[in-house]
């Protein structure tokens, strides 16, 4: 049996697959809890600058949950609490990645896949994917942690649209709403988003890991300590700071080490 997420290293990209293309990428629970292990095991690895996060193939990032998982697994509220634990540590595992998450969309991304993808920090996407959550039709609520991130990304309103309504729309509309950053064609998706990380791999770790953290602290209502606001002019006591600076003097391209 193949891994239900598999992870691979392109130099200091990390390849996160979900791995089941003969289910289209659909997420069971075994899936969920390789989610959840291979994010809090990349968040410890230095070599990381940006990870990738796709579906097999390019038929579909994922269409959500696989439904041939309920009667066994989520027949019933006590199975569903359970499952949701284990659904609550992937999504933590994802959403609190210290490195930029880039989510490569070929085809349908829909449900607890655009739930997934909703997590990452950029969404790019092919013209004929397809979005949306139509859970409504199953009878079925997204848990306060599963449906986070998609307010959080969108609104209220644009949430409140896509849930109540159940409907599945293209790629243009779900850009105009705001849930990816960029429509290509769909031979294009994986050069994109390759390239996409890559520019930011070339960038300064730090640099990247401190705005991704600030940009977390800042959907808190709390106000910054002195400490947290000493925090933003850290990154002028590094070695990246000076290589930077060194490098633009000297018109060449910066080599950062993370330090």
């Amino acid at each position: 049996m193949e891994n239900p997420v598999v992870v691979q290293r392109e130099g200091p990209l990390a390849i996160v697959t979900l791995n089941r293309p003969e289910k289209l990428n659909a997420l069971n629970r075994a899936m969920w809890v390789d989610l959840a292990e291979s994010f809090e095991a990349l968040a410890d690895e230095p070599w990381v600058r940006c990870v990738v996060l796709r579906g097999s193939g390019t038929r579909a990032f994922s269409p959500g949950a696989d439904i041939s998982e309920f009667e066994s697994q989520r027949a019933n509220v006590t199975q569903a609490r359970e499952y949701g634990e284990v659904m609550r540590r992937a999504i933590a595992a994802i959403d609190g990645c210290p490195h930029p998450v880039v989510a490569m969309i070929h085809g349908v991304c829909v449900g607890g896949g655009l739930e997934v993808a909703a997590l990452a920090d950029i969404r790019i996407c092919g013209e004929s994917s397809r979005f949306g959550v139509p859970i409504a039709k199953l009878g079925l609520t997204m848990a306060y942690p599963e449906i986070e991130a998609l307010v959080r990304l969108v609104g209220e309103a644009v949430s409140m649209e896509i849930l109540l309504e159940g409907r599945v729309f293209d790629a243009r509309e779900a850009l105009d709403k705001g849930l990816v950053n960029k429509v290509v064609a769909d031979a294009e998706v994986e050069a994109e988003s390759l390239a996409t990380a890559t520019r930011i791999a070339e960038g300064a770790p730090l640099v990247a890991r401190w705005h991704k953290k600030f940009a977390r602290r800042l959907r808190s209502v709390e106000p910054l300590s002195a400490d947290e606001i000493d925090e933003g002019f850290a990154s002028f006591g590094t070695d990246d700071f000076q290589e930077g600076r060194k490098a633009f003097l000297e018109k060449r391209k910066p080599s950062f080490e993370g330090k």
